[in-house]
């Protein structure tokens, strides 16, 4: 693990959730999401589920089946990392909305 990714862990609104919480069935995954709400490193706990390819649990706010989705929807990203991805469509965002 590099030093980045203990970074925005130690920072992550999870950090002292029980982790059966965050891998939980359907009815509870909107528990899950909620937490994921208001954290701080949303952002960077998504990219590394999406490049890790982690199969299982709400990371970044998405369950395993929206990630699934969204990777499908996006067949020819070839990124080093998902990080820059979802940055960059944070920051359209934001733009758009000022």
């Amino acid at each position: 693990m590099t030093s980045t990714k203990a970074d925005w862990r130690e920072n992550s609104a999870c950090g002292s959730s029980d982790a059966d919480d965050l891998f939980a069935d359907s009815p509870r995954q909107k528990q899950a999401k909620a937490v994921c709400a208001r954290c701080p490193v949303r952002t960077e706990c998504l990219a590394e589920a999406l490049d890790e390819r982690i199969e299982f649990g709400v990371w970044g706010g998405m369950t395993e089946r929206e990630r699934r989705a969204l990777l499908r929807r996006k067949p020819n990203v070839n990124v080093a990392s998902w990080l820059s991805v979802l940055e960059a469509a944070r920051s359209s965002m934001v733009s758009r909305a000022s």
